[in-house]
């Protein structure tokens, strides 16, 4: 096998991986299945691509075609590749529970509703009355009872403020 069509099959097993990954699966199967058929199917890499191959044939829903293929990697010359298949094939070949209805939430189809179905109208807020409210009172402060001691806090903050400043100036800042 030439240099090019390995990084190709590297590069299609890649893609296919990434587009698994992202959720998109009719394209990950076909860059996996393109990588497949370049790579030789008795090599290690074979292996992984088929492997990758049969989890995205599932995610598609072609459950048939990964068992398949999973069959086949049973056979493989790699025991990892062949413990990975065995395991997937039990996984597949396995019954499919049936859950019951209240462990499930039922998310509704939005496609079916037109464009003005979907806009939530919400109703004006509530104009204030042409009558102005008077202004509430103010309430009127005895100066006497106010606390006017000097408890000499802004000249220490004051002292803080310039003692920081002329260290940073002192310091070149």
């Amino acid at each position: 096998m030439n240099t090019e069509t390995l990084e190709l099959a590297r590069t299609k097993y890649q893609a296919g991986k990434i587009a698994f990954e992202n959720g998109k699966y009719r394209e990950s199967v076909e860059n996996l299945e393109k990588a497949k058929d370049l790579l030789e199917r008795n090599s290690r890499l074979g292996g992984e691509v088929g492997i990758w191959l049969v989890t995205a044939y599932e995610a598609a829903g072609r459950t048939e075609d990964a068992i398949a293929l999973c069959q086949e990697l049973r056979r493989h010359p790699y025991s990892e590749t062949r413990d990975q298949a065995r395991q997937l094939v039990y996984i597949l070949q396995a019954p499919k529970l049936k859950r019951p209805s209240n462990w499930m939430t039922e998310i509704p189809d939005l496609g079916a509703l037109s464009d003005n179905e979907s806009k939530i109208l919400i109703p004006p807020k509530p104009r204030q009355s042409s009558q102005r409210k008077a202004p509430a009172e103010r309430e009127l402060v005895d100066l006497s009872q106010v606390n006017t001691k000097d408890n000499r806090f802004i000249w220490v903050a004051l002292i803080a403020i310039g003692l920081t400043i002329s260290y940073l100036v002192w310091q070149g800042f």
